[in-house]
């Protein structure tokens, strides 16, 4: 058996991202079950080294997920070649700077999302990347859910004929921690440290519409702070000073229409935190995170609207489960897995660190919107 091994520079896993989705349920999950195979005879091992500023929690996890190797020197592993690759789940804030000492230091780079602060930032960094002759990669992950995978399979039929409109609906109530404790971070409703719903969801809704309905050429965004004081992580009341919520409209190319609400203060009367619903001329379908749910043109209910009966039609009953058609890992891992074939194998990975560079020119002109209050066209990028 030949083994490529790949050192990893894990920097921000002691973050809630880094610690489940990026550790936990992916890089371990991957040594675990023996690499990644290439073939019968060919594994791709990673060999991580774990690196955040608070030592205790690195120590925790490294009993966790029994990978040895960690350190508060971020230098110290930058400078060691046993690593080739770094990536990082820091906060928004410290990725940029962090990501260029790394590709001067010569290593090839996959990040979380939102890549920098400023799209002018994120196009420096691919460009950085470029020039230096670096594989580089930006996490996204919603294309690897179950959900959203069918509804691509569903499209590749041509069940849905002409895509007309697609409706996302995504969020749940974050508690402002007076009496229950917030399940998130407070820095995420700070705008000084790099917080808000715009910057962190107008982004993974860029790459999902550009990869599964359509190019985004336009958008028109309204943001809202609606909890004004919550409680941070030492139980002291902070001002809210970004948004909390967002209702976007898109357009896209071949005029399919996208409307996204996105909110940390709605409670959910739905299938799941996040539901797509995509209505074509022939058929439609609803998708969770898992499930998805169809209704073909033959099977649409006719009702007339009539508010002095009780409904006659029981709308739920003309939808048909999608069927598990496929096997679906974590979301996250499964774009590891591809972006390691693409270092040792040299796979292809289109989302490149320019594609995140996107994500967060779409943050900023839906930013931009809110505070014109008006439309406005989202250009092509400069390579």
């Amino acid at each position: 058996m030949i083994q490529h091994t790949v050192g990893i520079i894990m920097n921000g896993v002691t973050g809630r991202m880094g610690t489940n989705q990026h550790l936990i349920r992916s890089i371990a999950e991957i040594i675990k079950q023996g690499g990644v195979k290439i073939n019968p005879g060919e594994v791709i091992m990673p060999d991580p080294i774990l690196i955040g500023r608070d030592e205790n929690k690195l120590k925790k996890l490294s009993t966790l997920t029994g990978i040895q190797s960690w350190s508060t020197d971020i230098d110290a592993a930058l400078k060691d070649s046993r690593y080739t690759v770094y990536f990082d789940a820091q906060t928004t804030g410290r990725r940029a700077d962090a990501v260029k000492k790394a590709i001067k230091a010569g290593k090839h780079i996959y990040c979380e999302k939102p890549i920098a602060v400023s799209t002018e930032a994120a196009l420096e960094l691919y460009k950085l990347c470029t020039q230096a002759g670096l594989k580089n990669g930006v996490v996204q992950d919603k294309l690897w859910l179950p959900g959203i995978m069918k509804i691509k399979r569903l499209i590749q039929q041509g069940f849905f004929g002409k895509i007309l409109s697609v409706r996302g609906e995504f969020g749940y109530w974050v508690f402002e921690g007076h009496s229950i404790t917030a399940q998130r971070p407070s820095w995420n409703y700070r705008k000084e440290d790099d917080g808000g719903i715009i910057v962190d969801m107008l982004c993974h809704w860029r790459y999902v519409l550009d990869n599964v309905f359509g190019n985004v050429k336009a958008v028109s965004c309204l943001g809202a702070t609606h909890i004004e004081k919550r409680i941070d992580e030492n139980g002291n009341e902070y001002t809210c000073t970004a948004d909390d919520a967002a209702y976007a409209t898109f357009e896209l190319e071949g005029g399919v229409i996208a409307q996204f609400n996105s909110s940390w203060t709605v409670r959910v009367r739905r299938d799941d935190l996040l539901t797509l619903q995509v209505d074509g001329t022939l058929g439609s379908a609803v998708a969770g995170l898992r499930e998805c749910y169809t209704q073909h043109y033959g099977n649409t209910p006719k009702p007339t609207w009539n508010p002095d009966i009780v409904q006659p039609i029981d709308f739920y009953a003309g939808w048909s489960k999608v069927p598990e058609q496929e096997s679906y890992d974590n979301a996250f891992k499964a774009q590891w897995e591809l972006f390691l074939k693409h270092i040792v194998k040299n796979d292809p990975f289109p989302w490149s660190l320019y594609e995140g560079a996107k994500g967060v020119q779409l943050a900023e002109k839906g930013l931009e919107s809110w505070q014109k209050r008006t439309w406005l066209d989202i250009p092509p990028l400069a390579h």
